[in-house]
């Protein structure tokens, strides 16, 4: 092989070993035990008492009550006067037409002047029905227990609230009834803390709108940044919710920051003690005390809003958004002006666009292929195989292009032009998310003020390219990492885009390499890499201890047929063998669940019964009624009412806490639910605007029947329940 082709391949190979170890851009700090200081190992301690056997702990049930009960026993021994809110309240949902209720006890400690604007610390204690709950949100009750530890021994100038709500799994429920609570008038600042996996760095990503002052104090009092305003964006526009969902109606000055690591252990039982990393509760306590300790002082006074990034968590960037915006444009016209100058335009723009797009289109085709051949979410043990894998195919895409079409265009001309291509499509993004302006500035300028210096110092453009590839390397490389951690259960073409633009640069900053190999050798030799990695990862374990597949086991029986079914709630991979004894199985939809499933005929229950529903009052005006009715829940420990789409359902809760619903802001079948021991004798109003309607109303209790130990012997020993638990449901319908 030509010594030219040797050096194009250990281009190549440096590329992929660069984004292979991105990772690194991120990292949480040692446990400290400096006095007046966060301490992961005290905090991890006093939850390891709360959480006690590790049971799960949904709001309104006994484990639920054991958990309180140890929370606040901690806190008085801590000199805390703990006062716990106890109340039937609901919640709805701007982005679902739902309605979520329970019975929550909120508990609230105080510590600091009696007057003043407060600042208000929120985490929640509830679990998901499926999982001890130690990271999702042990780590934040953990935060808030050492940061208070802290701050009741400093003199402090305004109140400070502990906020230990309860239902946030069910729905926000504890954050909604928090709202009614006399407290909350007189708050202005909030920190709330989240997971949504078991380790990893700490990422604040929400904040209220305008955020000036939410980031001026974050920029002031954070040692290692790790936020972005793309996040924030992001957030605002994906289905998700948390507390800070119900708090923002308030307008307060508002920090929402969350672990993302590991997300196979999250809402499921994997979410213990033994997994939740004392590093990423490190990282949480050192920020929310920064954070804490800065705004107990005050709110800042900033307006406006503020786009912003961290670099590698060592920097802080951030900017008005207006300025941002600004240099996008001022970048563009003058990245225009120089690819228009130096010619051979056309074919220039038609390289980079066709390198992006091939790129993208060889990632996304892979996976969509691998998805075919093997099912499940086969990467699930490794996904940084998978992932490297990716990356390798875009390479080979977009290098595929490069020597093709645009073998006879300049690196310069490349250069500049890819460069205007990547403004463009920053401008294009910043017409649904403004944060993301952020990311499109600094490598840009850095590779202009090559162009400007090139004048005088003829490499200085070469020196500013390369400069601006690494510089994109270690911002757009950190949020790759970010994009893998959040979307490592999948679907992995979320990454292709981004992958596709850090590669692209590095291509054609190493083109005078490329023109004097072979292009055969070249792209021979980069399908090769990419095969080897599609073989490692169609091959390699897809489950492991640490990273197992969410298998879940129901019991169903539809009434009145008494029709009883198994479902296997899986990641779609083909069931065990152990299972064709029970089958045959086929794939299939509930009715009142988006989700497929595997079904498989089931032995009845004896003597298990639906939900009842005991109608108290209809009250007409036209075609629309105000329906109260009683629920009787046979055992059920969740219970759903679920309206067909199309029904208008004007307003739906319990006595106090009948919250209105908007049918103009979603589409789809509405839902009311009620969790909890409480449920059972609970009564409930729904607003019902048309013809009377056939609801379907389901009621899941915990656990299986005896005849399911089958299917519990035979469930893989890398596999477990996750965000549904083993259950055993009753479906039936009631015309309202």
């Amino acid at each position: 092989m030509r010594r030219d082709t040797l050096w194009a391949f250990a281009a190549i190979l440096l590329v992929l070993a660069a984004l292979a170890a991105k990772s690194t851009l991120l990292g949480v700090p040692q446990v400290q035990h400096a006095p007046g200081q966060f301490d992961a190992d005290r905090a991890k301690a006093r939850l390891t008492f709360i959480l006690g056997d590790q049971r799960p702990h949904p709001a309104d049930s006994d484990a639920d009550d054991a958990v309180r009960a140890r929370l606040v026993s901690t806190l008085q021994q801590m000199g805390f006067k703990p006062l716990v809110r106890d109340q039937f309240a609901c919640n709805d949902f701007a982005k679902a037409r739902l309605v979520a209720c329970a019975r929550v006890r909120n508990v609230i400690a105080v510590m600091g002047p009696t007057t003043g604007k407060a600042l208000l610390l929120s985490a929640h204690y509830d679990s998901v029905p499926v999982g001890p709950g130690a990271s999702d949100d042990g780590i934040g009750v953990a935060t808030l227990l050492e940061v208070g530890s802290i701050l009741k021994d400093r003199p402090l100038r305004r109140p400070v609230i502990l906020l230990f709500n309860e239902g946030e799994e069910l729905g926000l429920v504890g954050a909604r009834a928090f709202l009614a609570d006399p407290l909350s008038r007189n708050i202005d600042s909030l920190l709330n803390f989240e997971a949504r996996g078991v380790n990893g760095p700490v990422t604040m990503f929400e904040t209220n709108d305008p955020n000036g002052a939410a980031i001026a104090a974050y920029a002031r009092a954070v040692s290692r940044p790790y936020a972005s305003s793309l996040s924030t964006d992001v957030a605002r526009l994906i289905p998700n919710d948390t507390d800070v969902t119900v708090y923002k109606e308030r307008g307060w000055l508002t920090l929402n920051s969350a672990i993302v690591g590991n997300e196979t252990r999250y809402h499921s039982p994997g979410d213990d003690l033994a997994g939740l990393d004392p590093g990423s509760l490190q990282d949480m306590g050192d920020e929310a005390l920064a954070l804490a300790s800065d705004l107990s002082s005050g709110a800042p006074q900033a307006s406006g809003n503020r786009i912003f990034f961290d670099v590698a968590q060592q920097v802080f960037i951030q900017m008005p958004v207006v300025v941002g915006a600004a240099i996008l444009l001022l970048l563009l016209f003058g990245f225009a002006a120089v690819s228009w100058k130096r010619g051979s335009f056309a074919r220039g723009a038609a390289t980079t666009i066709a390198m992006l797009a091939g790129g993208g289109v060889a990632g996304w085709l892979a996976v969509v292929l691998m998805g075919l051949v093997r099912g499940g979410t086969y990467w699930r043990a490794d996904p940084e195989i998978t992932f490297l894998t990716i990356y390798a195919t875009i390479l080979l895409g977009e290098l595929a292009v490069l020597r093709t079409i645009g073998a006879e265009v300049e690196t310069r001309k490349l250069r500049a032009i890819y460069w205007l291509v990547f403004l463009l499509l920053g401008g294009a993004l910043a017409l649904v998310a403004p944060g993301g302006i952020i990311y499109f500035l600094l490598p840009p300028a850095v590779a202009q003020l090559g162009v400007l210096i090139s004048r005088w110092y003829a490499p200085a453009e070469r020196i500013g390219g390369l400069l601006a590839f690494l510089l994109l390397f270690v911002t757009w490389g950190e949020l790759l990492a970010a994009l893998e951690q959040l979307f490592s259960p999948g679907p992995l073409w979320t990454v292709v885009p981004i992958a596709a633009i850090v590669i692209a640069p590095a291509l054609i900053e190493a083109q005078v390499l490329f023109a004097g190999a072979s292009r055969r050798d070249l792209l021979v030799g980069s399908a090769a890499i990419a095969l080897l990695g599609w073989i490692v990862a169609g091959t390699a374990p897809a489950y492991s201890q640490d990273h197992q597949q969410r298998f879940t086991i129901e019991h169903l029986t539809e009434f009145p047929s008494g029709k009883s079914s198994w479902s296997v709630l899986n990641d779609g991979a083909a069931l065990p063998a152990a299972y064709s004894a029970v089958g045959p199985w086929h794939r299939g939809k509930l009715d009142f669940s988006a989700r497929e499933r595997w079904f498989a005929p089931a032995p009845a229950v004896p003597g298990i019964r639906p939900v009842d529903i005991q109608t108290l009052s209809t009250i007409g005006k036209g075609d629309d009624r105000t329906v109260r009715f009683r629920l009787k829940a046979n055992g059920a420990e969740r219970i759903s009412l679920i309206a067909p789409e199309g029904v208008h359902i004007r307003a739906a809760g319990v006595s106090g806490f009948v919250r209105a619903i908007d049918d103009q802001a979603s589409s789809g079948k509405f839902t009311i639910t009620c969790t909890g021991r409480s449920c059972d004798g609970a009564e409930l109003v729904i607003e019902i605007a048309g013809k009377r309607a056939s609801f379907t109303i389901s009621g899941a209790r915990n656990g299986l029947p005896p005849s399911a130990r089958a299917l519990l012997r035979g469930r893989p020993g890398s596999a477990r329940p996750q965000y549904v638990p083993d259950e055993t449901l009753t479906v039936t319908h009631v015309t309202l």
